[in-house]
């Protein structure tokens, strides 16, 4: 089986898929660090989509990996549909994750200009650890929330505001029908981030696609739901 190459989303790093690489599910799992985020926190932070996936493929490309399987997260999701419609050929089976086609993002939680006027307001830790609390159904007071916190406490304040700019002027609607991969688009039902209307808009729009519909869970129902989510991941990567 090609690798699983997992893309974390904003304010996000490698090491929040721990539960992917430890299920021991039978594939062999790369998580990146897109610049500016997680062990990259310290790397100039990119200001768009395309550039992020351009990164990603030459880092795939530098460790000798050609061909793969994508998982995309949030704003990863968003770099891993960039990636599917660059270079058709090196992606075989493609998960969208918790995110959407459009970067304006339509029913979050709060506006993406609202988070960056938060965010120059707060500073960079009080806000990765405000919006961290969004990403879970019980907020600060979920499991998995301290770890999610302190990645994202690693992002300097460049760094999320190039992301917020990116996903802003980022729109990949009408490339939706170029994406031929076999496709599985997962959604927590209680997402605070991304609404139904984009996740219904993956869906319906890229040919091959199916949907797997996480209940009881927020933005992060990899960690919410850890073993469902492997589960769920392992059954379309083998099938």
């Amino acid at each position: 089986m090609n690798p699983v190459v997992f893309v974390h989303g904003f304010m996000g790093g490698s090491r929040q898929w721990q539960g992917q690489i430890d299920s021991d599910a039978g594939y062999e799992v790369i998580s990146l660090d897109l610049p500016g985020y997680g062990e990259n926190a310290q790397s100039e932070a990119l200001d768009s989509i395309a550039s992020y996936a351009e990164w990603a493929l030459d880092e795939l490309s530098a460790r000798g990996v050609e061909r793969f399987n994508l998982v995309g997260h949030s704003m990863g999701g968003m770099v891993a549909q960039e990636m599917v419609v660059q270079t058709p050929d090196r992606v075989d089976r493609l998960v969208l994750y918790g995110t959407g086609a459009t970067g304006v993002l339509p029913g979050r939680f709060e506006t993406i200009c609202t988070s960056k006027r938060r965010a120059l307001a707060d500073g960079p830790q009080t806000t990765a650890r405000r919006i961290a609390a969004t990403w879970f159904l019980e907020r600060e007071e979920a499991p998995g929330y301290e770890a999610c916190a302190a990645i994202a406490e690693q992002c300097r304040l460049q760094a999320m505001l190039n992301g917020l700019d990116a996903m802003e002027n980022w729109s990949g609607v009408e490339r939706l029908e170029d994406i031929k991969a076999k496709t599985l688009v997962i959604w927590g039902d209680r997402d605070r981030t991304y609404p139904w209307c984009q996740t219904e808009q993956l869906w319906k729009s890229i040919s091959n696609a199916n949907l797997s519909v996480l209940p009881g869970c927020a933005h992060a129902a990899h960690l919410e739901k850890p073993e469902l989510f492997n589960k769920i991941l392992g059954d379309f990567f083998s099938a």
